[in-house]
């Protein structure tokens, strides 16, 4: 099993949206940076994910969910009514990858990004913690991951 952390807006895909999938499953698509998408394709079924919640008025960790269906073509690039339509990309060729995932944890409290950069001693080499970190997908290394849960 690997562990894996993904940013979203609240407002686009949040906990609460995984809260209110219950057992559903959610597809996480419109993802279009090539670094992110070859990280997305890297992930299995019951991989375990970091929800972070990004361009909002409380930045952090929210929870935890996990892959429930591994890499796919994402059918967004297919839509041309969708925002993550790609006119490149074709049903033969696919560029861009989906992942379905499933509510493990909300978590009580955010774990705030200012609560990650004060524990870089632990965190050593989270890319997360960087000054410009903008990937939304990232791996978490096993230390990485037991360390982020001590803080929940």
């Amino acid at each position: 099993m690997k562990y894996w952390l993904v940013k979203s807006e609240p407002e686009e895909c949040g906990i609460d949206d995984f809260v209110a999938a219950g057992a559903g499953s959610i597809r996480w698509d419109g993802v279009r940076n090539y670094q992110a998408r070859n990280f997305m394709r890297e992930m299995a079924v019951r991989d375990q994910v970091l929800l972070y919640h990004s361009s909002c008025k409380h930045i952090g960790i929210a929870g935890v969910i996990e892959v429930a269906v591994a890499g796919y073509a994402d059918p967004a690039q297919f839509d041309p009514e969708s925002p993550y339509f790609d006119p490149k990309a074709s049903v033969d060729n696919p560029r861009w990858t989906a992942v379905d995932m499933v509510l493990v944890e909300k978590w009580p409290r955010l774990v705030g990004l200012d609560t990650l950069r004060a524990s870089a001693d632990h965190l050593k080499d989270f890319k997360l913690i960087d000054k410009g970190a903008r990937l939304s997908v990232m791996p978490v290394l096993p230390v990485h991951w037991a360390f982020i849960q001590s803080l929940r």
